[in-house]
């Protein structure tokens, strides 16, 4: 079934300004710059560009390979010949772009990199309705070992609704036994990630979380917890968010122990930073793709 042309018509909306961010900030991402810079300029520009962020910006060095976003105050920079994965959410009313891409700063991985572009222009040739989850998996796993590198097993592409960036459905980029096949009017964030051959080839979880969820309502005790609920709720619905957007909430000295109720109740859930399990480095390419009667489209 094809999407409703009011639904694409935003989806190609988000895309646009997710493309045309995702383009600017390759040029705007130096070594030794705050990363915490590189999150508020993205964010900034979605915002300014008439969209909204889906998820607070992931900037991911090296062996962390997703879900690392400054926290408030972050001190962090760009080290020297830093892999940065810059992963970038924008929504039109809550249709979902999803875009990522790779800034190398040393040589030695710029055939690794490469390799990701590589992976999801090979998914941009071969996605279609009917083409099975376990066939898709197959070919990016040949395309990327055929160059020498090792695809990262434990992390996918994944089925985009509205509000919804991860709805269910899963596209991996290993071999994988799946009964399930793409439907025409699905949209897909396709993300080949990519590692050293030498390397686990899985992700792994670190204890810290910067990015937040919320995740369902909760008798709470603390009435400040109670009121940054409803600000999340209002402000975030279901998509992802950090403390750097709870900033008006922050002065006050109930603020930690508040937040820290929210997440001990589950009211809102974490995401652990993920890295390679072995510590190698990784690089990532993403796109958000629709997939149409005769193939699909490239939304981002």
């Amino acid at each position: 079934m094809s999407l409703p042309e009011d639904e694409l018509e935003k989806y190609e909306q988000a895309g646009k300004i997710a493309r045309e961010i995702r383009e600017e900030i390759r040029k705007t991402v130096k070594e030794g710059m705050p990363i915490i810079d590189i999150c508020e300029k993205v964010e900034g520009m979605t915002r300014e560009k008439g969209g909204k962020p889906a998820f607070p910006c992931n900037v991911s060095i090296n062996d962390v390979a997703a879900h690392y976003t400054s926290p408030p105050n972050d001190i962090q920079t760009i080290p020297e010949k830093a892999v940065v994965k810059v992963d970038i959410g924008v929504h039109i009313n809550g249709y979902i772009a999803d875009t990522a891409t790779t800034i190398c700063f040393d040589p030695e991985y710029d055939s690794m990199v490469q390799t990701a572009e590589e992976a999801l222009a090979h998914a941009v040739e071969i996605l279609r309705p009917g083409l099975s989850i376990t066939r898709f998996g197959s070919e990016i796993q040949k395309k990327i070992k055929t160059r020498g590198f090792k695809p990262v097993s434990n992390l996918t592409g994944h089925l985009i609704r509205r509000y919804i960036i991860h709805a269910g459905k899963s596209l991996p980029n290993v071999f994988n036994l799946s009964a399930s096949r793409l439907r025409e009017g699905e949209i897909y964030g396709v993300e080949p990630f990519v590692t050293e051959p030498d390397a686990a080839g899985r992700i792994d979880n670190l204890k810290e979380e910067y990015i937040f969820r919320y995740q369902k309502n909760k008798s709470l005790k603390n009435p400040y917890a109670k009121q940054i609920l409803s600000y999340i709720k209002k402000n975030f619905l279901t998509l992802p968010f950090t403390e750097r957007w709870l900033t008006k909430f922050m002065s006050n000295s109930n603020y930690k122990s508040a937040f820290a109720e929210l997440l001990k109740s589950k009211a809102v859930m974490g995401y652990p930073v993920f890295v390679e399990e072995s510590r190698k480095t990784v690089a990532q390419a993403e796109y958000s793709i629709l997939i149409e009667k005769d193939g699909c489209r490239v939304l981002t």
